[in-house]
């Protein structure tokens, strides 16, 4: 691009600011730049740091001092994932922002939140780790329109300079909704439900997968894609969710 070409770029991008001048995410507030948070909704936001179970992400009472811990949901249910993560809780500004995506269209949620979960899942990072997403059935895919999951897992692995596959597991059936079950009914409801893409599994064979979803409750969806990566051979899955939902039952 020219210089002529440059100059007359950033103009348009002045012009269009001054339009369309950047907005909170939650609240529509002014802010300083686009994809951003004002300072109260910035300080509403449950972020995730410190401390946090290796295996699903939750904080913990304590001080990192980087010796792995789990918490007690994961230290009485068998995660097959090596590692986890999640950026946000669900719950205020981080549940609205995960219903706003997933419900509402509001695709510019993807990119700061890609940021969000890149900054979590840095130790998840391999140098050959591929980047996939919780897959919906077709059905799901036609009424919804797009794969949240499949925006996000796309978003993270630009970020992180990663290599993203999108249809590297297929969900095998259509499952009723997990809202209202018990973790046991969750965890039977979705046995063999994710599988492989035929024509995807030697993608996987040897390699590190990080599995990315919008919500991590049970973790029954995320066993059922890592057990689907185990079969097709991959050396290790790691997973991460934008949030993740403490005291489920």
């Amino acid at each position: 691009m020219g210089r002529r070409h440059k100059v007359a770029w950033a103009g348009l991008q002045t012009a269009l600011q001054l339009i369309y001048p950047p907005r909170c995410l939650t609240c529509g507030g002014m802010v300083e730049s686009d994809f951003g948070l004002c300072g109260p909704c910035w300080r509403d936001t449950p972020f995730i740091g410190g401390l946090v179970c290796d295996l699903c992400g939750t904080p913990l009472p304590g001080v990192d001092d980087g010796v792995p811990v789990h918490c007690d949901s994961c230290m009485t249910t068998e995660r097959p994932w090596q590692q986890g993560r999640a950026a946000l809780m669900y719950r205020d500004s981080g549940r609205r922002l995960v219903l706003s995506l997933k419900h509402g269209d509001r695709h510019d949620v993807v990119r700061p939140a890609a940021k969000w979960m890149a900054h979590s899942a840095r130790p998840l990072l391999r140098e050959d780790t591929l980047i996939a997403p919780i897959p919906l059935h077709w059905s799901r895919m036609a009424r919804r329109r797009f794969n949240q999951s499949a925006l996000l897992a796309d978003a993270l692995a630009r970020e992180t300079g990663r290599t993203s596959c999108p249809d590297l597991l297929i969900r095998a059936n259509r499952t009723r909704s997990l809202e209202g079950l018990t973790r046991n009914e969750r965890f039977a409801t979705l046995m063999g439900s994710i599988r492989a893409h035929p024509k995807r599994t030697a993608l996987m064979e040897g390699r590190s997968i990080l599995l990315v979803d919008d919500v991590m409750t049970s973790g029954a969806t995320l066993a059922a894609a890592t057990e689907a990566c185990y079969a097709s051979r991959a050396r290790e899955v790691c997973v991460i969710a934008l949030t993740r939902v403490a005291n489920e039952s």
